[in-house]
């Protein structure tokens, strides 16, 4: 274990060299690092024994078949390898390397599997290149639609036309279908970094996830009127950005008063953008979460409101685009079980933890059973060149997946 573990580090550092803004990583959807990336992950899919191809939406996919069992059905493995901008080289990378490291010493020790096993790396969950997260997941689970296809990127190019550069000869870029019927598959399991302080406050290197919390987004935009900032007084002054101000700390407010809801305006531009003009345009981002969803949507329903109350007492239009919605999800009661009861075997004990953050596992629910284990994060860091788990605690988590695979294998019925 210790040769594979040690593996699995230089996998992780090597991964992180590549990206597409030298001296900080970033790796976005169909970006040039995000091709190479698929290439140089492919060559250890293929030396843990994996047979590799990608989908038509960038997803790697590296299959290992059950040589005694032709037909058996699939256990899904892996998470995303694309990036924030200047991110960690834990994020997503760890769910994606950690499978195929494991499946490399099983085959070292001679262990078959009576199952077969998809290991994924998707090709973009993180939002950051089209303002849309999941596109990798959605495509590989046949979600993707006509609507996502005409997202546009700072440069003005759609995900259609992004997506048609993978394959110049196709005429045009067609709805990918799910990649398996629900019935062939065993499940999805993804390994995760925490991105929060939990576990490192109760002093353990892995935890299993209980459930997702249910995610909005949406874009939103306060429209005014210029006008010069020394001699517009400041009871006939439609101000946008003061609107966008006064609804990004509303939102913060209802959150504070609601027990596990976030709430966070993460992005803002104002136009015209000049120190001396009165901002006649503030365009604004929102996220808001909570593992219930019967609360998610009740604050959604109080921030709608909020948003037309600004408008009319500050003479101000507004727009709000919902850009992803996204039910609160619970793991599955089998799959956790076996995880925690690998967490036990491996660590002694096992916690089960909320997931705050957004996964891949979101969209794969619909698909099919998912269960996740996070890895403790040096003082929650994440989304950040700093984020650091400890190659003792990665170690633990490797052993942990390959318990559970052997765990499966022997309570497995096709």
């Amino acid at each position: 274990m210790h040769a594979s573990a040690q593996l699995l580090g230089r996998y992780l550092a090597e991964l992180a060299q590549v990206t597409d803004e030298p001296g900080q990583l970033t790796r976005t959807f169909l970006s040039p690092a995000m091709r190479r990336a698929n290439a140089l992950v492919a060559t250890w899919m293929r030396a843990a024994g994996l047979v590799t191809r990608e989908d038509t939406v960038g997803n790697l996919i590296g299959r290992l078949e059950a040589p005694a069992a032709p037909h058996a059905r699939t256990l899904l493995l892996g998470s995303h390898l694309d990036t924030v901008r200047n991110a960690g080289r834990f994020d997503g990378a760890l769910g994606v390397l950690l499978p195929i490291v494991a499946l490399a010493e099983l085959r070292r020790r001679g262990v078959s599997l009576p199952f077969a096993v998809e290991v994924l790396g998707f090709s973009e969950e993180e939002g950051v290149r089209f303002a849309s997260a999941y596109l990798g997941s959605k495509g590989y689970c046949g979600q993707l639609r006509a609507a996502d296809l005409k997202l546009t990127d700072a440069a003005g190019l759609s995900v259609r036309a992004a997506l048609e550069t993978l394959t110049p000869t196709a005429q045009s870029f067609v709805l990918p279908r799910r990649a398996h019927a629900p019935r062939d598959l065993l499940g999805y399991v993804e390994l995760h970094i925490e991105q929060g302080p939990v576990l490192e406050a109760k002093k353990l290197a892995v935890g299993v996830v209980s459930a997702i919390a249910g995610q909005t987004r949406a874009k939103l935009a306060f429209h005014g009127r210029a006008g010069h900032a020394g001699t517009t007084p400041m009871h006939l002054r439609r101000d946008a950005l003061a609107g966008a101000a006064e609804f990004t700390l509303v939102a913060e407010a209802l959150a504070r008063r609601t027990p596990g809801l976030v709430a966070t305006v993460g992005t803002m531009s104002v136009a015209p953008g000049a120190a001396n003009v009165i901002p006649a345009t503030a365009t604004f981002s929102l996220d808001l979460r909570h593992p219930r969803d019967v609360v998610r949507r009740s604050a959604l329903r109080q921030l709608r409101a909020t948003v037309a109350r600004i408008a009319r007492r500050r003479h101000l239009t507004f727009t709000w685009t919902p850009t992803q919605d996204n039910a609160a999800v619970m793991c599955s009661p089998a799959l956790t079980a076996a995880l925690t009861a690998s967490v036990r075997a491996v660590q002694g004990e096992s916690l089960a933890l909320p997931s705050g953050a957004g996964h891949d596992a979101v969209v794969l629910s619909a698909l099919t059973p998912v269960a996740m284990v996070f890895v403790r994060s040096r003082a929650g860091l994440s989304h950040h060149p700093d984020e650091f788990s400890s190659p003792a605690d990665i170690a633990l988590a490797l052993e942990v997946l390959i318990d559970f695979l052997a765990r499966l294998a022997r309570t497995h019925t096709s």
